[in-house]
């Protein structure tokens, strides 16, 4: 089964929590402080895989959660780092934030990988709290949570060659006949429910990938029909084969065809009417095609087109397409990216932490900052307590608490952390 879209929950590992420990040696009276730091958590990350070609794997997974970092030991010993998690994807993987729709990365290359969600840092051990003025800290941080998401993959076909053209034009009878692909073959429109990609190899060793793009109608750059299912497998491909039916047996002209395609691929994506076409005039073992052939060819040739007359069911005139295909492949530039759609990002300062009420009348102070201090803090530790309190105050929270109205006795929320406030 072809999958070319998913939704994964990815989530990293939280950092494991530092130690508290004292040296115990003989002959060593005043050991100081020797707990170790945690290990970092695993991150998540995508990587582009060779031998897969389909999302199809994440109709069953749907959730992906990297290992926590190892807790630090005595003697100054840290914990291990988590090994990260690695989730293959096949090349031309498009992902995409699902809150914002905001693109994370194009992998478009094998071994190419993209970091979704980094692990928590782990937590320093008393050790490192050691300075002039505490000789003895006793206490030690906890490991840094990890990050979660919910992340869109959307799979474009890397494919050299793409052909288009309305159902029953003979796409697939072509794309079979030319490589080892066997798609599904009727006499009945939308056969093809799914793109199918086939390998060329030619006489002199080159080869080259073509995709059967399934039947594209009017009005699919709206999602007419399988629209934007399949529209954006084209999206990549160098060469477009444009397939007619010139024998006009399905009560359409191929004329009239041709420019309602081409008008949706434009609507789609500007840039795909740029993309090199080549005319394929198909089923020319029918009379009808023959007699309306000469009409196409002078219309085609109007706009600089070559068309190249063919028949899928006998074969003839494949050979020829496939070996122009291939030049036109070996003198194809890629055009360079645009630029109009660059975006600019403004340096704005960050917003330290903000200070709302909840329903129930408790202030909320959020910030990234001051949550992750709040997760990393052991609150069951005096001294860890009396640290969080020099920083709270340090950063101007309490200030800002008593700017907003609060009063002795009020509640407090950070994070998954509530307590009350005291002058």
């Amino acid at each position: 089964m072809f999958i070319d879209r998913a939704r994964i929950h990815v989530v990293s590992g939280n950092g494991g929590n530092g130690m508290s420990s004292w040296r115990r040696e003989k002959f060593v009276p005043r050991g100081g402080p020797s707990g170790g730091d945690g290990g970092r958590g695993g991150d998540v990350i995508l990587i582009v895989d060779a031998n897969t070609n389909t999302l199809i794997d994440f109709r069953y997974k749907r959730k992906f959660v990297a290992q926590n970092g190892v807790g630090g030991q005595t003697k100054n010993m840290h914990g291990h780092n988590a090994e990260s998690t690695y989730i293959k994807v096949p090349a031309g993987t498009l992902v995409k934030d699902d809150e914002t729709g905001a693109v994370i990365a194009d992998l478009t290359k094998v071994g190419q990988q993209a970091v979704l969600v980094k692990g928590g840092r782990g937590g320093r051990g008393n050790a490192r709290f050691v300075n002039s003025v505490n000789r003895a800290p006793t206490f030690s941080e906890n490991g840094a949570p990890g990050a979660e998401r919910i992340v869109r993959l959307e799979l474009k076909l890397l494919a050299d060659i793409g052909l288009v053209g309305y159902p029953s034009v003979g796409k697939s009878s072509i794309i079979s006949c030319v490589s080892a692909a066997k798609p599904e073959v009727a006499a009945y429109h939308f056969t093809t429910l799914t793109p199918v990609l086939g390998v060329v190899s030619l006489d002199e060793g080159h080869s080259f990938v073509i995709a059967d793009i399934p039947g594209l109608i009017e009005g699919a750059h709206e999602g007419v029909g399988l629209g934007h299912d399949f529209l954006r497998h084209i999206e990549r491909t160098k060469i477009i084969l444009h397939v007619l039916d010139v024998s006009g047996l399905e009560g359409r002209d191929p004329i009239d065809d041709y420019n309602k395609i081409n008008n949706e691929l434009k609507l789609y994506n500007e840039r795909l009417s740029t993309r090199p076409q080549i005319i394929v005039a198909n089923k020319m073992d029918l009379i009808e095609s023959q007699e309306n052939l000469p009409r196409v060819v002078e219309y085609m040739e109007k706009l600089g087109h070559k068309v190249y007359p063919v028949s899928a069911a006998t074969g003839e005139g494949l050979p020829e397409l496939m070996q122009v295909s291939s030049q036109l492949l070996l003198e194809y530039v890629e055009p360079p990216e645009e630029t109009d759609d660059t975006i600019v990002y403004e340096a704005k300062p960050e917003v330290e932490f903000t200070i709302g009420r909840d329903m129930d009348g408790a202030y909320l102070v959020r910030g990234k900052g001051i949550e992750k201090l709040v997760a990393m803090t052991n609150f069951d530790n005096e001294e860890g307590l009396r640290r969080f309190q020099q920083v709270f105050r340090k950063r101007g929270m309490e200030d800002a608490l008593k700017e907003n109205g609060i009063k002795e006795g009020d509640t407090v929320r950070i994070g998954e952390m509530e307590f009350e406030f005291r002058l």
